[in-house]
């Protein structure tokens, strides 16, 4: 009896490819990169309020914003429409991130207490209270692959959670642990101490015992003198969708820092195309006290991990980093340009997030808004 033909492969490992709203698959990332154009903005109910930081739950279906007026915005990404207001005035609110459930999120206290609170916005009620801290938390960052979370603390501690739970899991007492994120695999942690100017890599299995890697950031840094002060302003700390790369988002006029994830050697810097100016970047978390409002960084990886999304510095436009661009030698530095700028008359782009669900991305300042490519427009140079 004759067999059929042999059953397909399977799929390669790693994330699942962007796909349209109506599910089909989209075009490559580099196919859309330099058109994506604005075309929807949410205006927040109240005058100067800022947007602090921007989550997508784990579909890409739901935009999540935390605000500067207490408030919590929730927008459907595939219908261009605001969905959900909550408020939590008593206690304020950033870093807002959506667990694995939707309907459930995390946030960070900014008034009253530093505890982080888990929210289901389904009846709008309190699932637990997170308490530890001592001061403000300055990163939130969900696992991967389970009910874990980290959070970063003013008080110099990292302390990993879990939603079932109101008792920190473990604790780690470092100088200065602003930033931190979980690799796609969720088996490493990488945590930034700004004030030493390292990156330590932890193996999340063995939270308690020392890093198994140490980045030495300090060659890296800005002179003190152009920057102000002793500490840099690191604001976001990010690895690619495919574990390679490790992203440094900092607020100088040097830019942004492209490691390699695996032994941290400098890929390349990623400039801003300008100096940057006051009132456009969000203040960084070493940077306390600050009259700049709150913010997670302004630059994102793709899905696809090839490019970096993130802020011009200087004007309301963003641009796009190749990181398989073209790398070019300014004395010892190794430097990638950016590509192409993505016009936007619409607002500022202080917090920026790639949905890695959607060809998508979302933007924000004093309002949000939601980026599509459009099939009408070329690549804008620089």
């Amino acid at each position: 009896m004759a067999q059929g033909p042999p059953p397909p492969p399977p799929p390669p490992p790693g994330p699942p490819p962007p796909t349209t709203a109506s599910g089909e698959k989209s075009e490559r990332t580099s196919d859309i990169i330099g058109k994506l154009r604005p075309t929807k903005l949410f205006k927040l109910p109240k005058p100067d309020t800022y947007v602090t930081s921007l989550d997508f739950d784990e579909k890409g279906l739901l935009l999540l914003a935390a605000c500067s007026d207490d408030s919590l915005q929730i927008y459907s990404a595939c219908e261009g429409a605001h969905d959900t207001m909550l408020l939590s005035q008593k206690y304020g609110c950033h870093l807002a991130r959506f667990t694995h459930h939707s309907q459930n999120i995390i946030y960070a206290s900014t008034k009253g207490d530093d505890a982080i609170r888990y929210l289901t916005t389904h009846d709008k009620s309190f699932l637990r209270y997170f308490r530890g801290h001592s001061a403000p938390v300055t990163e939130l960052a969900v696992c991967p692959s389970n009910d874990s979370f980290l959070s970063c603390s003013a008080d110099n501690t990292v302390r990993l959670w879990n939603l079932n739970s109101q008792n920190a899991q473990a604790r780690l007492n470092l100088a200065t642990p602003y930033l931190a994120a979980y690799d796609p695999s969720a088996n490493v942690i990488a945590i930034a101490s700004a004030s030493t100017s390292s990156i330590l890599l932890y193996d999340i299995r063995h939270f308690d015992k020392p890093p198994f890697a140490t980045f030495d950031m300090r060659q890296y840094d800005p002179p003190r003198a152009s920057r102000g002060n002793s500490i840099p302003e690191w604001t976001k700390l990010e690895f690619s969708n495919d574990g390679k790369s490790l992203l440094v988002t900092t607020n100088h006029s040097q830019g942004h820092l492209l490691l390699d994830a695996f032994n941290g050697e400098l890929k390349a810097q990623l400039p801003r195309p300008y100096q940057p100016t006051w009132g456009i970047l969000r203040s960084a978390p070493s940077a306390t006290p600050s009259k700049t409002p709150l913010g997670q960084g302004d630059t994102s990886f793709s899905a696809d991990g090839r490019y970096v999304i993130g802020g011009s510095g200087a004007d309301r436009d963003l641009v796009v980093w190749d990181t398989q661009g073209r790398v070019s030698r300014e004395g010892e530095k190794k430097i990638i340009r950016p590509m192409c700028s993505l016009p936007c008359d619409k607002g500022k782009g202080a917090v920026v997030l790639w949905n890695h669900r959607y060809n998508m991305m979302a933007t924000a300042d004093t309002e949000v808004i939601m980026w599509l490519p459009d099939e009408h427009v070329g690549m804008k140079p620089l």
